[in-house]
């Protein structure tokens, strides 16, 4: 390439039948290579000693885009070429480096750098992911060391309950972990993401999870019947002889007449609902930004829960300053009640978009 390498130049470049490189005329040795697959990744080039015999060697810097802009990257290449003017070798040194990282070491990596776009509730799953399955099947491996055959056989392990357990947390808590083939599914999932963030900062030269067939994941896939919605809303009704908490007990009705995400509804604020307009305007939601309308049902509901003084939230917590956070506590009393043990509250969820698909 005559010209300096420029964003535009990358962002236009397609991926062919095979890998591919775009060198950048202003400094000698730096470039991006395309892969067939489409991933674009800074490299540097550079000679071990003197002399047109001496051997070349080829360093990945990084991903484009994420971790890794142009300019980042052109200044990292300048770092390499300087070293290897001197004698020294980046290449063989960060070979070396790989060879000691684990999967355990890793996966924090992971949680510390490479989940700057998920949520916390999302990174608080995976980081259980993380200590449940991860850290206990492949944490000890060295990172370059992991195949796909490793992959297969975690994804086995996890299928078949290998890391299951059932232990005390504390005075009253317990850790359940069961495995089967979702967990497992997802869990590899997730794993893929770890080692995609592994070859984005140049520690692997592939991803080891490619490729690897897993079990049809069946989350969300519980749907209520008629008649299951008609007990739930019994034992909706009954609650109140029960004892159950109120804002409990509203959140799980707006959960049924809304198809929103817990969290979504548990963290609501007065400012989110436009009871003019008949809108939950959501400025945070799993998905971005978004807008839930509003029916008769749930203008009702909100209607009648008191705004508390000095809180932003519908559902204020009575102890701190925060939300309520026991909704799933009341709902597997609710559940038992409807006799629906094995629905999930993210089952209200699909169960409300199924109806709303089936009535238009």
């Amino acid at each position: 390439m005559a010209g300096k390498l420029t964003k535009s130049a990358i962002d236009a470049a397609e991926p062919q039948n095979e890998d591919y490189f775009i060198w950048d005329g202003a400094l000698k040795g730096f470039g991006i290579k395309i892969a067939r697959g489409g991933r674009k990744a800074y490299v540097c080039k550079y000679r071990v000693g003197n002399g047109r015999n001496a051997p070349t060697r080829r360093m990945t810097i990084g991903a484009h885009g994420s971790p890794w802009t142009l300019d980042q990257a052109r200044t990292e290449a300048r770092k390499i070429l300087g070293r290897a003017a001197n004698g020294e070798d980046p290449a063989k040194e960060k070979q070396d480096q790989k060879k000691q990282i684990t999967v355990a070491q890793l996966s924090d990596l992971y949680l510390e750098n490479g989940v700057g776009t998920k949520k916390p509730s999302t990174i608080s799953t995976d980081r259980g992911r993380i200590e449940r399955h991860i850290k206990p099947l492949l944490g000890r491996k060295k990172v370059p060391d992991v195949t796909r055959a490793d992959i297969k056989r975690f994804l086995l392990d996890i299928a078949n309950g290998k890391t299951s357990l059932d232990q005390k947390t504390g005075l009253r808590g317990r850790s359940i972990v069961k495995g089967g083939k979702g967990a497992a599914t997802r869990t590899v999932g997730l794993l893929g993401g770890i080692f995609s963030y592994a070859f984005d900062c140049g520690l692997v030269e592939i991803n080891p999870v490619h490729g690897v067939k897993r079990f049809a994941d069946k989350k969300g896939q519980r749907y209520l019947s008629q008649r299951e919605l008609v007990a739930l809303g019994k034992a909706l009704t009954d609650s109140t002889e029960r004892d159950l908490n109120p804002q409990a007990i509203a959140i799980l009705k707006l959960l049924v007449f809304t198809g929103a995400r817990k969290g979504e509804i548990e963290t609501l604020r007065w400012d989110a609902v436009d009871f003019e307009g008949g809108y939950l305007r959501l400025a945070d939601s799993k998905t971005g930004q978004k807008a839930i309308p509003l029916n008769a049902g749930v203008l009702e509901i909100l209607g009648r829960i008191p705004k508390l003084a000095g809180s932003p939230f519908v559902f204020p917590a009575s102890r701190n300053e925060g939300h309520y956070q026991g909704t799933s506590k009341v709902w597997r009393v609710i559940r038992a009640m409807a006799g629906l043990d094995d629905v999930r509250i993210h089952d209200l969820r699909h169960s409300f978009a199924s109806v709303a698909v089936s009535g238009g």
